[in-house]
């Protein structure tokens, strides 16, 4: 089940969450979100790069240059949304 289905229905149902649970909840929406964002981006990207009959070889090699670079980028933004710690609130 998804962590957006998993915090609708503890929001809806007015089931409180422990503070554990609901940071592991945070942070597997903020992965998911990340995951999504990332593959809609590089799916929009796919088609940018790609060779027409115009491009020289050097235009080419340009194209394939910055969607490497924009994939490594897309790769960071999904690390980080997997890794990211969510902070908590301190009671001391």
């Amino acid at each position: 089940m998804s962590a957006y289905t998993l915090a609708f229905q503890a929001l809806t149902a007015g089931r409180a969450l422990h503070p554990d649970e609901a940071a592991a909840l945070l942070a597997q929406l903020r992965k998911e979100t990340g995951d999504e964002l990332a593959a809609a981006v590089e799916r929009e990207l796919s088609g940018q790069f790609r060779r027409t009959d115009t491009d020289t070889d050097a235009e080419f090699r340009r194209k394939r240059r910055a969607y490497g670079a924009a994939i490594r980028t897309l790769n960071r933004i999904r690390q980080l949304a997997a890794t990211r710690t969510t902070p908590t609130r301190s009671t001391s």
